[in-house]
């Protein structure tokens, strides 16, 4: 990922987590939170060093460490990829895999669904609107392909 974003520290707080009033289904809140649907919330949950998530009204649930196990399970990203994800680590997971980290996420524009990946994959191309998703994904695939080519990058 880029070293701008490995260094950034983030803080979420978003409507759809639990209130005070609903601190004990907080986790239930959690695991609903469409934050995990979106495309672009991928590169914001592995990026950063630390994560921190708070219900709407302020209050600290934890933070990626400490819900690393909830997070697995309604992501389906495994456990040492959200523990190593600072370290450069996500390149020791297969290509197929991290591609798999989106599949269930939306995102508004078509091709973001593949640009979202990119941080993921430590790749640059230019982001060309209203190519299309499937045009978006071949170029994003070209590109792994030619780094895997030339440096064993993703085997």
């Amino acid at each position: 990922m880029s070293g701008v974003a490995q260094h950034t520290t983030q803080s979420y707080s978003s409507s759809d987590l639990a209130t005070t009033d609903e601190i004990l289904q907080w986790e239930s809140s959690f695991r609903e939170s469409r934050w995990f649907t979106r495309g672009w919330t991928l590169q914001e949950l592995l990026a950063p060093r630390l994560v921190k998530f708070f219900s709407c009204d302020g209050n600290l649930l934890g933070d990626r460490k400490s819900l690393e196990i909830q997070i697995h399970e309604i992501t389906r990203i495994p456990v040492l990829a959200l523990q190593g994800a600072t370290h450069g680590a996500l390149s020791e997971f297969s290509v197929g895999e991290r591609m798999s980290w989106s599949e269930n996420r939306c995102t508004t524009v078509e091709e973001d669904k593949a640009y979202c990946l990119l941080g993921i994959f430590d790749i640059h191309i230019p982001l060309i609107y209203g190519e299309g998703e499937e045009r978006a994904f071949i170029r994003l695939q070209d590109e792994i392909d030619r780094r895997s080519d030339s440096s064993g990058f993703g085997q």
